[in-house]
């Protein structure tokens, strides 16, 4: 991996990858734009070792643009000695434009419409710089986490999908499906008739066992059960759907034990990292968003020289459009979306126990604001102390902010206690 700094003076050819799932196509010109290489390659250990010896002429100072910044195909070309430089498809897609304005496309042609995009545009650019193996790692599993999360959901939504069409009491009795409890019900008592034939004695067992018993539900729920044989579905029905919501419940444990080791290797590498006191200092972040914000922000202060760079890069930050007399402040689409995910719900979540943050989201709600707009200035807001903390290497001090706010006049700490807010 090419390590050492080179002036993009210096840069005599410029490449593109146009990766796909099982073959790339790559270019390579020259500072005037004669096409040097052209190559298509599959996916294979012997594939990238003639990449490797075709690029292997042009040195290490050869710079190569990609329609992404992360994969397999971005780790190869590092690996290779490029100097990778990450273009969003978007702009790739102008780029190709301007070299076939008549819509003509294929993978050659918009590896070379983005080679001499690189040659022509390349200084404005930025170059891909590695993560921390650490911060990579950890990247790699929070994403992965939210991805089981919304399998899971997926699973909850098919779980009660199924139960209404036959079971309307077990729907009725239990509110959080997220629960395991309420999933092993559904084992130990798969149809309306083995609820009704275990008896009072063993759904009590049951609940106080699971730790479902609550003194405020408790009558409800017993009363649930005992009219649950009065309202089911077919027998065929019954049949059916209680054999696919007992397969669900099955997967469902599965997917939560894998969900339980993932938290569990996630707070280990959170708290290897020496960032970790940084990020778990912010109000709201708890065990989940803590990890989350760390992983996509990173540990290379050199990557957001600004707040405002971290505030467009996680979407907390407008879009202004102006033409003329009319000027319109978008929502930012272009950004990271799991940044802005975490962003969005530690905003939401600081309300809970940061007062100062309460009274902003109030403030904009009452101008009539949505919820998740409301959340996005509160979240531009936050992101702006963030990025501070962040330069400085400094844990979140709720008291020093609040002098901070309070000698440059904001309405929203004025009249708070530091030891309150």
């Amino acid at each position: 991996m090419n390590t050492t700094p080179i002036a993009w003076e210096q840069r005599q050819h410029f490449g593109a990858l146009d990766w796909a799932r099982d073959h790339h196509d790559i270019a390579v010109v020259d500072a005037k734009g004669t096409i040097l290489l052209q190559l298509r390659f599959e996916q294979t250990p012997e594939g990238w070792a003639g990449v490797r010896a075709a690029l292997a002429p042009f040195g290490p100072a050869l710079a190569v643009a990609v329609e992404t910044n992360q994969g397999l195909a971005v780790e190869q070309l590092m690996d290779a000695g490029c100097t990778v430089y990450p273009v969003n498809p978007k702009s790739a897609s102008h780029y190709r434009a301007r070299k076939a304005p008549a819509g003509a496309k294929d993978d050659q042609r918009d590896a070379w419409s983005l080679a001499d995009a690189l040659r022509v545009d390349g200084h404005g650019w930025r170059p891909l710089v590695p993560d921390d193996p650490l911060v990579a790692e950890l990247r790699l599993l929070t994403r992965d986490e939210v991805a089981l999360i919304s399998q899971r959901t997926a699973l909850i939504n098919e779980l009660r999908s199924a139960l209404a069409a036959y079971y309307p009491a077990a729907l009725s009795a239990f509110d959080t499906w997220t629960c395991e409890g309420c999933w092993t019900f559904v084992e130990t008592f798969p149809t309306p008739s083995d609820l009704a034939k275990a008896g009072p004695k063993k759904w009590e067992k049951f609940l106080r066992t699971h730790q479902l018993w609550k003194e405020a539900s408790a009558e409800k729920r017993l009363a649930i059960f005992a009219s649950a044989a009065g309202l089911s579905g077919a027998p065929a029905t019954v049949a059916a759907k209680s054999f696919m919501a007992v397969s669900l419940v099955r997967v469902l444990h599965v997917l939560q034990a894998q969900l339980d080791a993932y938290r569990q290797r996630i707070q280990e590498r959170f708290a290897r990292h020496p960032d970790s006191g940084l990020f778990g200092s912010l109000p709201g972040v708890g065990v989940k968003l803590a990890p989350r914000l760390l992983a996509e922000i990173g540990d290379n202060r050199a990557r957001f020289a600004t707040a405002e760079g971290l505030q467009a890069y996680g979407g907390t930050a407008p879009v202004t459009f102006q033409s003329g007399q009319i000027e319109k402040h978008l929502v930012r689409r272009a950004c990271q979306p799991f940044l802005r995910s975490a962003l969005h719900l530690w905003a939401d979540r600081s309300r809970l126990t940061c007062t100062w943050a309460a009274d902003y989201y109030r403030a904009h709600r009452n101008k009539g604001q949505s919820h998740a707009c409301a959340l996005r200035c509160l979240g531009q807001r936050w992101v702006k102390i963030l990025w501070k903390m962040w330069q400085t290497s400094t844990p979140y001090d709720e008291a020093k902010h609040i002098a901070n706010q309070r000698k440059h006049g904001s309405p929203f700490v004025s009249a708070l206690n530091p030891r309150t807010a």
